[in-house]
């Protein structure tokens, strides 16, 4: 009776190994074949009997559905991220070179959905499939990279700090070599995956001019990126070091100068940002955004002839810059209405009445000078709201009923509608 019973068992055990094996087998060949269908009931009956199951077929149940995962349709990110959790239980050595190619697989499609996602502005969403492509291969750090940008895009900014300064800490740069040809039919350049690629098409002469070529480093972008973000959160201080960091780095990168520029102007420390911004200027004397913000510092503390030279400059280098325009037109209405209050603290003496009228003409003049920017600017941008609406006024300021009927006209047709 008791070999009977041990009997009993061993032939329940030996169907039980057969059941798993012929449902995985099952289950791969219908895969292969594209009939998901079949594969997930083959999968599910294969499931069932997982508490039973030897560890080599839970290895390649697990491994298999992953796979099943990954291709039945069009998975969503949280069946990709339970494809990959599938995945990390198929152990057994004999499934290895299967787990690789289906990390390969996974890998491949987190980046191109992420890219793909990209297109449609989806950046919150991009940004996870990145970073779920960085967790699946740490190696890979140029995904956490595109995670941690595109999660700026969507505005998550401590979760992309969270990603910079684990670059930071990693050491990223990003630096690539790439190897380059010009093809021979169209005389386009073209990048190669390998140098042993482009000597090949080279050889064969498809291609000529073979050239390599070292991307710069990314890494400043990295420290400019979290100083931004330090910023945004009201963190100045650690924003500077970040910045002092960057600029030890690539003292000569004019996005991270004007980026501390910025940040020292936005603390209150306008002279530090004057002379940053006039250190740009002696490297890079032909770019007019460079004049336009020293007019901006320079409108701040008041010195009101220098602001003007330096929008004006800005309008030499470019004629077309309809912000110089409007802010030269700022400018010099601060400053009748800076004479606008002198003649109102004027008493009613002899002297101070053509003090008054002084005044009063030199303010006019300003306006008239104002008036022939705004309509520059108005120019460069027609039907613009605030612009029709600024002439409008100042054409009122100025006395002339007639002018400011015309425009008060157009700006009232084109006030945004709520």
């Amino acid at each position: 009776m008791k070999k009977y019973f041990v009997f009993v068992i061993s032939l329940t055990l030996s169907f039980s190994a057969f059941a798993q094996k012929k449902e995985i087998k099952t289950a791969t060949k219908e895969m292969a074949k594209g009939n998901y269908e079949k594969a997930g009931l083959a999968l599910d009956a294969a499931e069932a009997l997982l508490g039973s199951m030897d560890e080599k077929y839970k290895s390649q149940y697990y491994l298999q559905r992953s796979i099943y995962l990954l291709n039945s349709g069009e998975p969503d990110f949280n069946t990709v991220e339970k494809s990959i959790e599938t995945l990390k239980m198929a152990t057994a050595p004999a499934e290895a070179q299967g787990v690789k190619d289906q990390t390969q697989n996974l890998k491949a499609h987190l980046v191109n959905k992420g890219s793909s996602l990209l297109k449609t502005n989806d950046y919150e969403t991009s940004s996870d499939y990145f970073e779920s492509a960085y967790k699946l291969s740490s190696n890979d750090t140029v995904y956490l990279f595109y995670a941690a940008s595109t999660a700026v895009n969507a505005k998550m900014y401590d979760r992309s700090l969270a990603m910079y300064e684990e670059l930071r800490s990693l050491g990223y740069t990003g630096i690539e070599k790439n190897y380059l040809a010009t093809n021979v039919e169209t005389q386009v350049e073209e990048m190669f995956g390998s140098k042993v690629l482009r000597d090949v098409s080279v050889k064969s002469k498809s291609h000529t001019n073979p050239k390599d070529e070292i991307t710069k480093s990314k890494f400043p972008e990295i420290i400019k990126n979290i100083a931004l973000i330090y910023v945004q959160n009201g963190n100045n201080e650690k924003a500077l070091e970040a910045m002092a960091i960057a600029r030890v780095e690539d003292p000569d990168n004019l996005d991270l100068l004007l980026t501390e520029a910025s940040v020292h102007y936005n603390t209150g420390d306008v002279n530090k940002s004057e002379e940053l911004y006039k250190f740009a200027v002696d490297k890079n004397p032909l770019n007019p955004e460079l004049y336009f913000n020293l007019g901006v510092v320079s409108s701040d503390i008041k010195d009101y002839d220098q602001a003007k030279k330096y929008y004006l400059k800005a309008i030499e280098l470019k004629p077309e810059y309809k912000d110089a325009y409007v802010n030269l037109a700022s400018l010099i209405e601060q400053q009748a209405i800076d004479y606008y209050d002198k003649m109102n603290m004027l008493g009613t003496s002899k002297a101070e009445d053509l003090k008054y009228e002084e005044f009063k003409l030199k303010r006019k003049l300003l306006y008239q000078e104002m008036l022939s920017y705004l309509l520059i600017a108005l120019e460069l941008v027609p039907n613009d709201y605030n612009l029709t609406r600024s002439i409008s006024i100042t054409y009122s300021n100025m006395g002339d009923d007639v002018k400011y009927k015309e425009y008060k006209v157009l700006a009232d047709a084109l006030e945004p509608q709520e």
